[in-house]
This record gives structure tokens, C-alpha cells and sequence, in this order.
């Protein structure tokens, strides 16, 4: 586990996995809202196998940084000052440190949820600074494309555990629940109206051309399949990229967290081998 301090003093915590001898690339991963990058361990331990150096950070208000900033778990979730704006900012500094350790070689980033919401952001933000970009139960932030609703309404009951819908797997379900770093509490609450509206914003137009990959679950209540292929045409038509790829699985919103989470991560690296070969530098 390592640190940074972003621009407005906070410390933010990350994790940094390397892959035997010199690294292909760099990885940045973004975990969702209410969570926190040590549920992406198997997928970074992949990537590093796969000879990538991956990086997640915990961003502001989450997991070790949001325990450090506030003082208690009770606050996890909440941004605290600068909202989304200051999120966006700390989650660059991280990638600008997985470029700096790896010169000259690919910049991938990943985003899953609100992560790649945030992922969107930096893409619009910093045109051409990512060699690829990869979104996970990803949405078109636009209203009607973006659940605002209950996202366990399919599941909900006397028994639901209200937490249905991130994972089939009961295991995963439990576990988040278990989780002393994960809350469950609905983005809305998290994030207040203002913070919630902040979200919403379509892909820049004319951006440089970058290969972007689209993973979504059949049963993905945040914004689906239908919210996803919109996302896919706004990449092609808004920003001009001539590579997308969109991939629908059976399962929820965590797809790497599912029963197929295996063949999510291989697909994953091998949509990166074909675009980076292992010998290929940038």
C-alpha cells in the first residue's frame, strides 16, 4: 500500500501491484461509490500476471482514504470538500504517477460505476492522456439513461438483503455487507442532489482517437445494457472513436464480482493484448 497527497492535502491511499520484470503498461483502476480498491485485488493481481503494473486508488471519501479523512467509518462514501471536482482531480494525480513510473509505455484506465463515471470525466477532461480506456457497468450520464431509482428494486422483499443488485452471488452479497469499509448507501444520500447532478455530462466532441471497451451485465440496474450501447454510439459519434467495443454479460452490476468474473477479466486482457502486444511500447 502506498500514498499521495492531493492538491488540497489529503492523503490518498493506493495499491500498486507489479508484474514480474519490466512492466508492458500501466493500469489505473477506479472502484465504485461506497467501496474501495481492495475488491479489485483478483483483477489486479491478473493484470500484473499479465505483465501489466495496476494501480487502484482508494479515491476521496472511500475505503482507507475516507477513514483517514473523516475519522469514521459512519462518513465513508462522502467526498467532504471540493465533491466531485476534487475526486476527479486526486484521481488524476493517480494516473499521472502510473505514467511517470512507466514512461513511455501504455496508459490504460478502468473504471467501474462511479468509477468510470469519474473515468468519463478524466477522458473529456485530458484528451489523448489515456492509450485506452475500459468501462465497467458503465452508464450515458444523461437522465433517463442513469437509473435515479432504487437500484435493488428488482430484488426488493421481507428477505432482500437490499444489496441484490450489485452481484448473483450471494457469497459477494455477504461479503460487502461484512465489509467494514463498504456502505450501502445510495448514491443520492451519499453525494447530495448538487453532487449527484455534478455526474451527469455526455463524451466531448472531436477527442483524439482512443480504443474504448464496454462491459455491462444483462441484469445491470445502474444503467444496463440499453444505457451502455447509447454510451458506445455517443464514443463513436460525439468523440470520434473508431474503435469500440461493447460486451453484454449475463449477471449484475459487478460483473467482476459475478459468475462470470473469470471470463470478464480475460476478456479484458485479451481486448489489451490485441491492441498492446507484449513487446509494443508507446
Amino acid at each position: 500500500m502506498s500514498t499521495f497527497v492531493d492538491r488540497r492535502g489529503t492523503r490518498i491511499h493506493y495499491d500498486r501491484i507489479l508484474p514480474d520484470g519490466e512492466p508492458r503498461g500501466a493500469v489505473h483502476v477506479l472502484h465504485g461509490v461506497g467501496e474501495h480498491a481492495g475488491r479489485y485485488a483478483a483483477l489486479l493481481e491478473a493484470l500484473a500476471g499479465a505483465g501489466w503494473a495496476a494501480y487502484a486508488d482508494d479515491h476521496l471519501g472511500h475505503g482507507r482514504t475516507g477513514m483517514e479523512q473523516h475519522g469514521s467509518a459512519e462518513l465513508l462514501g462522502r467526498l467532504g470538500p471540493g465533491g466531485h471536482a476534487a475526486a476527479v482531480d486526486a484521481a488524476w494525480r493517480m494516473s499521472q504517477i502510473a505514467r511517470e513510473e512507466n514512461p513511455g509505455k501504455p496508459l490504460v484506465i478502468l473504471g467501474h460505476s462511479w468509477g468510470s463515471f469519474l473515468t468519463q470525466k478524466l477522458v473529456n477532461a485530458h484528451p489523448g492522456a489515456y492509450d485506452a480506456v475500459v468501462l465497467v457497468g458503465s452508464s450515458l450520464l444523461w437522465p433517463g439513461s442513469l437509473n435515479a431509482g432504487p437500484l435493488n428494486k428488482l430484488w426488493a422483499g421481507p428477505n432482500a438483503k437490499g444489496n441484490e443488485w450489485i452481484s448473483e452471488d450471494p457469497a459477494v452479497q455477504d461479503a460487502a455487507i461484512a465489509d467494514p469499509l463498504t456502505v450501502q448507501q445510495p448514491l443520492l444520500k451519499l453525494f447530495g442532489l448538487a453532487g449527484a447532478l455534478a455526474l451527469y455530462g455526455l463524451p466531448a466532441r472531436n477527442l483524439p482517437d482512443t480504443s474504448v471497451l464496454l462491459l455491462v451485465g444483462r441484469d445491470d440496474s445502474v444503467g444496463g445494457p440499453r444505457s451502455v450501447h447509447k454510451l458506445a454510439a455517443a464514443y463513436r459519434k460525439r468523440s470520434g472513436f473508431t474503435d469500440v467495443t461493447t460486451h453484454v454479460y449475463s449477471g449484475r452490476h459487478e460483473i467482476l464480482n459475478g459468475f462470470e468474473q473469470a471470463r470478464v477479466r480475460a476478456d479484458i486482457l485479451s481486448w489489451l493484448d490485441a491492441r498492446f502486444p507484449r513487446d509494443s511500447s508507446r
